[in-house]
């Protein structure tokens, strides 16, 4: 790149990356900072991508082949005592709800899309820019040094991901199970078309993670078995198991001025996280990419990438959206966490009353596939 970047991005992840691309595409000079860390544990995680996303990533030519995003045809949710909510691919007129993405494979997507593009620079090292857009995660230096606050909720609960194989296929549905502990449970469809494989994420309490972490392959196995009250037979382990503690959180302010006069603004995790129950973190974090991306294109042509009216604008778009997703998603979470009676009774009732109601539970799934 001859001339000087417009915009730095700090933080080379999938919200990163899918930003860089996106202002390349409007002729925006990016500077990628990407430092070479080495990760040796195998990434087991998987993401369920909406309709929105997985249009956002076909633009760019980064969306994985039908091996690493298999569809959601079905979604099954179960309660603690009997209740239940079945949501369906044809009766919402759609051909699937969602997509469950392997996260090594489009991360390998956007790292080629990145490549490719000649108005992304990728450095090791921050470098100066109008407009540096802070995409490193919840644990975020830049963001901490910003002094920006970031106000965070802890569950009392820890995530385990791993990938299991099923005696049965996966039929294309996602399961989920809410038991009376407030733990959650979903067992994920991968690897494409009638296939067993399954991505778990499995929201258990802290004081519990550790000793099912400490089971055999074939004791955790049989627990989540158990859990997942025998759905798809028996279960081998087949991957390493991964875990870390639940938040939500949301930063206090998306974008200001850093004392040299240029512009900042927080985007993806390093602006907000969410319980996982719903699976909307990274479509929330791609809706970010978009929506950033889209007023700088928009912008009036006296107007800089650093602009202060600019990522105002940004920053009122999404906050709604991620604090609507936010509340809905530890209100379910705080729902299913007491246990005094009549309170379980009552969840079960609602989510067998929910069920029936056609046009709530089609704005409900809209809202989720990111549709209008």
């Amino acid at each position: 790149m001859s001339l000087p970047p417009e915009v730095c991005i700090r933080g080379a992840g999938i919200v990163g990356r899918t930003l860089a691309l996106l202002l390349a595409r409007e002729r925006v000079r990016v500077a990628l900072v990407a430092p070479q860390l080495p990760n040796p544990h195998e990434d087991v995680r998987a993401y369920a991508l909406n309709a929105a996303s997985r249009t956002l990533l076909e633009e760019l030519r980064a969306w994985p082949d039908a091996q690493h995003a298999t569809q959601v045809r079905e979604m099954q949710v179960n309660g603690d005592g009997g209740g239940r909510v079945q949501f369906s691919a044809p009766s919402q007129k759609v051909d699937a709800l969602a997509w469950i993405v392997d996260v090594p494979a489009l991360e390998r997507q956007l790292s080629d899309a990145v490549r490719f593009q000649p108005r992304i620079d990728i450095v090791a090292e921050p470098v100066a820019a109008a407009l540096t857009v802070v995409c490193e995660g919840k644990v975020s230096t830049t963001r901490d040094a910003l002094g920006v606050r970031y106000e965070v909720t802890r569950y009392p609960q820890h995530a385990i991901a791993a990938r299991l194989e099923a005696e049965q296929p996966h039929g294309e549905i996602a399961r989920q199970w809410f038991d009376d502990r407030g733990e959650v449970l979903a067992l994920l469809p991968v690897g494409g078309p009638g296939s067993r494989s399954l991505a778990l994420v499995w929201s258990v309490d802290q004081l519990r993670a550790p000793a099912l972490l400490a089971l055999s392959a074939d004791d955790f196995a049989m627990a989540v078995r158990e859990a997942s009250q025998d759905a798809l037979g028996a279960l081998t382990l087949t991957s390493e198991r991964a875990a870390w503690p639940l938040q939500r959180a949301i930063a206090d302010r998306w974008s200001g001025t850093m004392a040299d006069g240029k512009a900042w603004a927080l985007a993806g995790d390093a602006a907000h996280t969410v319980h996982p129950l719903a699976g909307q973190g990274l479509n929330l974090g791609l809706a970010d990419a978009a929506e950033l991306a889209s007023v700088l294109k928009g912008r009036e042509y006296w107007r800089g990438v650093g602009d202060a009216r600019l990522l105002r604008r940004y920053e009122r778009a999404r906050r709604t959206d991620v604090l609507s997703m936010s509340l809905a998603t530890d209100a379910l979470q705080q729902l299913f966490a007491h246990r005094t009676e009549p309170l379980p009774a009552l969840r079960n009732w609602g989510m067998r009353g929910f069920d029936r109601t056609r046009f709530v539970k089609q704005w409900i799934a809209r809202q989720a596939m990111g549709l209008p």
